[in-house]
């Protein structure tokens, strides 16, 4: 029989912290040096080959040792265990391998076998009762058969690792007839545990279907995180049962809310593409929608952001307004919006924001005024809110993502003491790895979204009207074109950022994953699959299998066709990814390095 039932160790670093526990395998009864001389082989033909067929983002292992390809039987099947979730994935990965019929750009120069053609893929589980949480196994081998053998075979631990295993074989699979890669042998799982993409959905409101295309794609990268950035000071599109009229008012419109039954759909959407849904009710700051339904609650509603040039502004940007932590109200509905929120969340994290609180715009209000002449500190005042609202999360049974401003802000931050790290995790923005660095040392468990590298909206410059720095004499430096977190982040910039550049082993255990975000002041659905794609996939593939090869070597060279031929794939699935190269540069793979690839 063709299928492999040995495994292989991986020996990854501590920064990587994944262990495969408690297997008997074969090579459990060799010698020491004998696994690590198989062990070396095995890996030295499995990164340091750019094989005809590749996956994207590329497998921990990659093992075809004599490339060809054998038919795919129009009978195909798929058999599994049943479970609520893999069994619609199972679907959906049938129907798109019996139909898509992937014509790569350039033909993969690989023999079609005489075998007769591949009739099944049988999936094993161990265990199928594991929900989709932070931590889960998502590791899973892969074997197709070179010698005739009818079926091919993925073992997974859980469901989850098994849809993982579904997308690379997916990938495997091309032409017309079609065909697939034979005689592969693959045995992957991710380094990172926490592997997402942000989006706001209040600056500009994204339609249901969006949301839906997003975690389509988001899956096919391997991606397991939607962090939904959901209400802002812009709007409130997330209907609350015990309070209507924060959408009813806060919203841009009817037509542009989210109602509990479109967050059940998107939920459930995510779970069957091993995706989980993180909310984030943005607050105290960032919380000027809710003035439309309780003004009595917000600070500087409805101001002008920066009143004069003298004068400090009281927002990061237009759209001000914070809750007030001094009036009882503010904990009534903020209480109501974070029960039924979780409600309609299952996830164990909930992101309660806490970033950029402005000193200005709690300073317009005479309690906080008051409070302040009395020798109270705005600091106090952010205690004064967190202690109101962390103890009900917990209560609720979620660990609390915040940004890191509720620590790190230089103006208004809270005591680390008040914030433990059993049941905090910070989500890193600011100074690239220097916060990650000043968190980790703290104890915190850390999810990185460095502007400098993951902000995806970067270098469009500003949206504020009126600028001057666009009215400027010819010959002028343009700088960052007026975008504050510019330039544009290419995917290459992406690809080669190691997030935990500048740590020990063990701070670097504490960071959990990463994470690119689209904040929505020039973004909505006309364009936010061009934004996120394929750069998404560029961070992708680090955070699934790292940038760098067995050498130790970045990676990125050879990542640049692979990233191209997969940008096409997408696009072919319905993803609008933009491209990253002429498609002459496609069809003449390296022609287009900057320098020759065999004479560097």
């Amino acid at each position: 029989m063709a299928y492999f039932n040995f495994k292989v160790i991986l020996f990854l670093s501590s920064k990587q912290h994944h262990k495969m526990r408690g297997e008997k395998t074969f090579f459990s009864f060799l010698p020491l040096f004998l696994v690590s001389l198989l062990f070396f082989i095995f890996i030295s033909q499995t990164t340091a080959t750019n094989y005809p067929i590749n996956v994207w983002p590329k497998p921990t292992t990659f093992n075809w040792p004599n490339p060809k390809s054998i038919s795919l039987s129009p009978n195909f099947t798929i058999s599994h265990p049943p479970h609520r979730y893999l069994t619609p994935a199972v679907y959906r990965y049938l129907h798109l391998i019996l139909s898509e019929h992937h014509r790569p750009i350039i033909t993969p120069a690989i023999n079609l076998t005489s075998y007769k053609p591949l009739h099944s893929l049988i999936i094993s589980i161990s265990d199928v009762t594991s929900p989709l949480a932070h931590g889960i196994n998502e590791s899973y081998a892969l074997s197709t058969p070179s010698d005739g053998s009818p079926s091919a075979y993925i073992t997974a631990e859980t469901v989850w690792g098994a849809m993982r295993g579904l997308e690379t074989f997916s990938q495997l699979v091309y032409g017309n007839p079609t065909r697939v890669a034979a005689g592969v042998y693959i045995r992957d799982l991710p380094i990172f545990a926490h592997r997402g993409v942000m989006l706001d959905t209040s600056r500009n409101f994204y339609g249901v279907d969006d949301l839906l295309r997003l975690i389509k794609a988001m899956s096919m990268d391997k991606l397991n995180v939607f962090h939904w950035h959901i209400t802002d000071s812009h709007s409130f599109p997330l209907v609350i049962p015990s309070e209507p009229e924060l959408a009813g008012k806060g919203a841009y419109g009817n037509e542009m809310m989210y109602s509990p039954a479109d967050v059940q759909k998107i939920v459930e959407f995510g779970l069957e593409h091993g995706v989980r849904v993180l909310p984030e009710i943005d607050m105290p700051a960032h919380t000027g929608s809710w003035a439309e339904a309780y003004p009595e609650i917000i600070t500087c509603a409805n101001m002008f952001w920066w009143p004069a040039a003298s004068s400090p502004a009281l927002a990061a940007e237009p759209g001000t307004g914070q809750l007030n932590p001094l009036s009882p109200k503010t904990y009534e509905v903020a209480k109501n919006v974070i029960h039924d929120t979780i409600a309609m969340f299952p996830d164990l994290l909930f992101h309660g924001g806490a970033d950029e609180i402005n000193s200005a715009c709690w300073n317009t209000d005479p309690s906080i005024q008051k409070f302040v002449a009395s020798n109270g500190t705005l600091s106090q005042l952010l205690e004064i809110f967190i202690n109101n609202t962390l103890p009900e999360i917990i209560s609720l049974n979620r660990t609390v993502v915040y940004w890191e401003d509720v620590i790190l802000s230089a103006n208004v931050k809270v005591n680390p003491s008040l914030l433990s790290p059993e049941n905090v995790i910070m989500q890193t923005w600011n100074n690239g790895p220097n916060n990650t660095k000043r968190l980790v040392t703290s104890g915190y468990r850390v999810v990185v979204s460095s502007a400098d590298y993951y902000y995806l909206d970067c270098g469009h410059g500003s949206f504020v009207g009126n600028d001057s720095r666009y009215d400027q004499p010819p010959g002028t430096d343009q700088g960052n074109g007026g975008s504050w977190c510019g330039p544009f982040k290419t995917w290459e910039t992406i690809y080669n950022y190691d997030i935990t550049y500048g740590l020990t082993d063990e701070e670097a255990q504490l960071v959990i994953g990463g994470e690119v975000a689209l904040w929505s002041e020039q973004a909505d659905s006309t364009v936010m699959d061009s934004r996120i794609w394929p750069r998404g996939s560029a961070m992708a593939e680090t955070l699934w299998s790292g940038n760098r090869d067995e050498t130790g070597m970045k990676r990125y060279a050879e990542a640049t066709d692979r990233l191209n031929e997969w940008r096409y794939r997408m696009v072919a699935r319905g993803i609008g990814a933009e491209p990253i190269q002429p498609l002459w540069c496609v069809k003449n793979p390296g022609m287009c390095n900057t320098v020759h690839p065999f004479t560097s």
